[in-house]
């Protein structure tokens, strides 16, 4: 029981020739050796891909439209401190004794 589905270290030498683990393997093989079925390795390959950086699918359409609503947002607050700014720069060349 102790230490089963812990992966073993391969030998050194044994990396492909691309230098890192796993590279040019396949779904199936790679199964194999984690005893696991090719289907649920591709499902957690798929599930996984959300939550690389770089990953290729598209955000959720709510976080596009939030993200488009915070940008809007964003456009006025600045517009609005812009238009403070020269109001108080108006007002305080206006009062000096």
């Amino acid at each position: 029981m102790a230490g089963e589905g812990r992966s073993r270290r391969a030998p050194r030498g044994a990396w492909p020739e691309s230098g890192r683990p796993g590279a040019g393997a396949t779904v199936r093989s790679v199964a194999a050796d984690l005893g696991v079925n090719t289907e649920t390795l591709r499902n957690w390959i798929k599930a996984a891909d959300g939550h690389r950086p770089g990953a290729h699918s598209a955000p959720p359409a709510a976080a596009q439209a939030e993200l488009a609503a915070a940008r809007k947002r964003i456009r006025e607050l600045e517009e609005e401190r812009d238009i403070l700014r020269k109001a108080a720069r108006y007002f305080a060349t206006e009062t000096r004794w």
